[in-house]
């Protein structure tokens, strides 16, 4: 029998989380506004399945474009390419960069 290569196949890692950080994400992640050009972190949070990016950008740096409603425009550059994704702040973090 073939392998399943769904939307979340290998994801099985990826997608779990520490057992104290299970369940709702807090508010404070919630309400937190990106200036555009901002540099962020994509984090998959597998407790909101709803506009979450694909698995290949999970851990990747990108740029905040726009604001789309609740979501936000990110170019994140992938080889020579420049992909734009449709990302919620939930599976979103600010870059320090460190």
């Amino acid at each position: 029998m073939r392998g399943s290569k769904g939307y979340y196949s290998g994801t099985r890692s990826l997608l779990r989380k520490p057992q104290r950080e299970r369940g709702k994400p807090h508010i404070s992640k919630l309400l937190h506004e990106y200036e555009l050009g901002s540099e962020v972190i994509i984090k998959m949070n597998s407790s909101v399945q709803k506009s979450m990016p694909h698995k290949r950008f999970h851990g990747k740096i990108g740029v905040i474009q726009e604001k789309r409603g609740r979501g936000y425009v990110v170019n994140v550059p992938q080889g020579e390419a420049i992909k734009t994704i449709i990302v919620r702040c939930e599976h979103l973090e600010p870059y320090t960069g460190n």
